[in-house]
């Protein structure tokens, strides 16, 4: 019960702090990625916002190991980077440039972003359903 309502005021203030960042502006997304035409440098501000925090929370996580629920911590991944990563980055960026949209402020604009949102929000939820049935063939179409 109380590690659900921990997600909900973790969410909810996930939530809010994209709209007031206006990360689910898909213009001011698409205006910050066009960095050779009408480049908005705004967003840097959110990036930094989330960067600098999570760098020490994740040196306070190495120290206590455990939440303050008593959940063990994920560990920092490792120094090398695989094919899946780069793979799933480009397809993550593909998505977020062409759409304006990333899979949070998605979620946030569900109630207000008209049908595109929820467009999106379908292509989405259809992308993960896939990906398990095609990661599990992959490995055999690269043989072939």
């Amino acid at each position: 019960m109380i590690r659900n309502l921990f997600a909900a005021l973790s969410g909810g203030i996930f939530g809010l702090g994209l709209v007031v960042s206006d990360m689910t502006n898909t213009s001011k997304v698409q205006g910050w990625l066009d960095v050779f035409g009408d480049w908005n440098p705004t967003l840097a501000f959110v990036l930094g916002g989330a960067v600098v925090p999570m760098f020490f929370a994740w040196i306070a996580a190495r120290r206590m190991g455990r939440s303050a629920l008593g959940s063990p911590l994920p560990q920092l991944p490792g120094p090398v980077v695989e094919p899946d990563i780069v793979i799933g980055s480009l397809m993550f960026g593909a998505g977020w440039g062409l759409s304006g949209l990333c899979p949070g402020p998605a979620i946030a604009v569900a109630g207000f972003g008209g049908w595109q949102a929820a467009l999106f929000l379908v292509a989405m939820m259809a992308g993960m359903v896939a990906t398990p049935g095609l990661r599990a063939r992959l490995p055999r179409l690269s043989q072939a």
